[in-house]
């Protein structure tokens, strides 16, 4: 049984104890502990056997129990007694994006809706919208979600880059720690850093191939492999995720790693032009037809891209967004690097809904070298608890004082993460909002408004003197939550005519703004920040998330604000 079925089978526990109505606090373990279980790269079937899966954060005896019984049986004991008592077809509409398990179970309740085919005969008989705080959009959601549910019956088929790219990073070390490995590169999508992903290419260079094949198989993330060969071998790792690991001779390493890097679009495109000068590109190598027709074959993806006449472009901007021409004519932009970012301007700590103090989220910051790190907790109408009334962040505003009295190499900012309104305003009275060093305003509730009413409710934010920036402006979460309806060029406009600043999120689940929002804003003169909303010290490091994102986005140090001193 993989990671991934493991962690299926709990997050379906936890749905199933939400239609049941238990408490948020025993839902949130079993999430946590899927979570946790997707993310290990060890077989935890292997550990639950073995007596050492409470090794794992989060999972203590009453969890490891119902794994061990999954592994040994097939199923959850406690899975199966809920299933016996709740409808099989509410599990299944809950998937839905944005139609959580409690709104599952007033349809449930109210509309006797047991399924799909009920959930969509209500929602066509308008019978959806007269439910207490649904209405007319929400029932549009619920139709779409239904058509993508059919379109998709086993769930989106391609993974967030957070939950591939590890994996990928850690094959790849392992091929390199192999005695029998010249060379070895992550390629695909995780090298060009999607969003998402489908599976893991590799590709590695080896005097002895079928043994380093083999060896790669027999690593401990792979659940199953094929027959290990000369050109390599097709893994499946205990998460479920697919990798194909190319080997080819030195000589060809370039263009067998440029065309497995993609994307296919970029490909296609850069065959076309190849074809045009008489020339045929393929992942074996190069030939020409005005010569002796012989394959030219390349070390390095460098001497590829200049022997077809272009600048050596960065696996992010390969996508046939006009890369192609910049590259002809040397003009590719100074992509943005990770190490110039000096500070994250978007970071919770206990005083909301973050999991460490004010001094850790400091301490971790510094240690990444930054000089300085906003402190932006919820305001008092996030509408989820865990909030800061206007009193306790006069307190706070004194302990970022405080702590940078001390010796510390690093400088916290006061700030705020302030819930943008129905009607566009932000909470706290404008000295308090004064008083701090940093405002960036989001929205947190309403998605279901139109377009109109959320792009007004925004613009009036951006407007708004004492809102430094905007945080993940579209709201989306990656695979679970489309964005709520915004008329992103407005925004945008808003954004330059009041000199306010744009978030990227850095979350690996939300990436937001896009990479095509990203380059649009910044193309248009906003001045870009690139954050992680951090809640606990081990995220600062999504930064990188972000950064991909900007690269995607053609976008320069000069152009993201946080690649500055505070004092600019």
């Amino acid at each position: 049984m993989t990671n991934a079925q493991i962690a299926e089978a709990l997050e379906e526990l936890a749905v199933l104890y939400q239609l049941d109505g238990a408490d948020q606090y025993r839902v949130l373990a079993y999430t946590n502990s899927a979570r946790t279980i997707k993310n290990e790269g060890r077989s935890v079937e292997e550990m639950a056997r073995n007596g050492t899966v409470t090794e794992l954060p989060g999972i203590g005896k009453t969890l490891e129990e119902k794994i061990v019984a999954l592994v040994e049986t097939g199923e959850i004991p406690a899975a199966a007694k809920l299933k016996e008592k709740i409808p099989p077809g509410l599990l299944e509409i809950s998937r839905i994006p944005g139609l959580g398990p409690k709104t599952v179970r007033r349809l449930h309740d109210e509309l006797d809706v047991t399924g799909p085919e009920d959930l969509r005969a209500a929602a066509e008989a308008q019978q959806v919208r007269e439910l207490k705080g649904l209405g007319p959009k929400v029932e549009e959601k619920i139709l779409a979600g239904l058509d993508r549910l059919e379109a998709e019956p086993e769930g989106p088929t391609r993974l967030r880059l957070d939950e591939i790219r590890p994996i990928g990073v850690e094959l790849v070390e392992a091929l390199r720690a192999d005695p029998n490995c010249d060379r070895a590169e992550l390629a695909g999508s995780a090298r060009r850093m999607t969003e998402t992903c489908k599976d893991i290419d590799l590709i590695a260079t080896s005097s002895a191939p079928k043994k380093l094949a083999s060896a790669i198989a027999g690593h401990e993330l792979v659940a199953e492999h094929g027959n290990p060969s000369d050109k390599g071998v097709k893994l499946t790792t205990n998460s479920g995720v697919g990798v194909d690991v190319r080997i080819v001779e030195p000589a060809a390493f370039g263009n067998l790693l440029q065309h497995f890097t993609g994307s296919g679009a970029h490909n296609a495109e850069l065959r076309e032009r190849a074809v045009a000068v008489g020339l045929h590109v393929s992942e074996n190598g190069i030939k020409d037809d005005s010569g002796s027709g012989e394959l030219e074959r390349f070390t390095s993806e460098e001497e590829v891209y200049e022997r077809l006449g272009y600048q050596y472009i960065p696996p992010e901007l390969r996508e046939n967004r006009g890369e192609l021409d910049a590259a002809a004519k040397d003009d590719l932009p100074d992509l943005i690097e990770r190490n110039q970012i000096r500070g994250d301007l978007h970071s919770h700590t206990t005083l909301s809904d973050g999991v460490a103090t004010l001094e850790e989220m400091g301490a971790a910051a510094e240690a990444l070298g930054y000089e300085y790190l906003a402190i932006t907790d919820h305001s008092e109408s996030h509408g989820f608890g865990n909030h800061v009334e206007a009193d306790r962040l006069w307190r706070r505003i004194e302990e970022i004082n405080e702590f940078n009295n001390e010796d510390h190499a690093i400088r916290l900012l006061s700030g705020s993460e302030v819930n943008i309104h129905t009607n566009g305003s932000v909470d706290y009275d404008d000295d308090l909002l004064e008083a701090l060093d940093w405002v960036i305003a989001s929205i947190h509730t309403g998605f279901s408004d139109d377009i109109d009413k959320n792009t007004g409710r925004m613009i009036t934010a951006i407007e708004n003197p004492l809102v430094d920036c905007i945080g993940h402006p579209t709201g989306r979460l990656i695979n679970r939550r489309d964005p709520y309806p915004l008329d992103i060029e407005k925004v945008i406009a808003a954004a330059v005519e009041n000199d306010t600043m744009i978030e990227i999120n850095s979350n690996p689940r939300r990436r937001d703004l896009n990479e095509i929002h990203a380059r649009m804003a910044a193309e248009a003169g906003v001045k870009i920040v690139i954050n992680t909303d951090a809640h606990r010290p081990e995220t600062l490091p999504f930064i990188e998330y972000g950064i991909a994102t900007a690269r995607r986005a053609w976008l320069t140090a000069e152009q993201v604000m946080n690649t500055r001193p505070w004092w600019k």
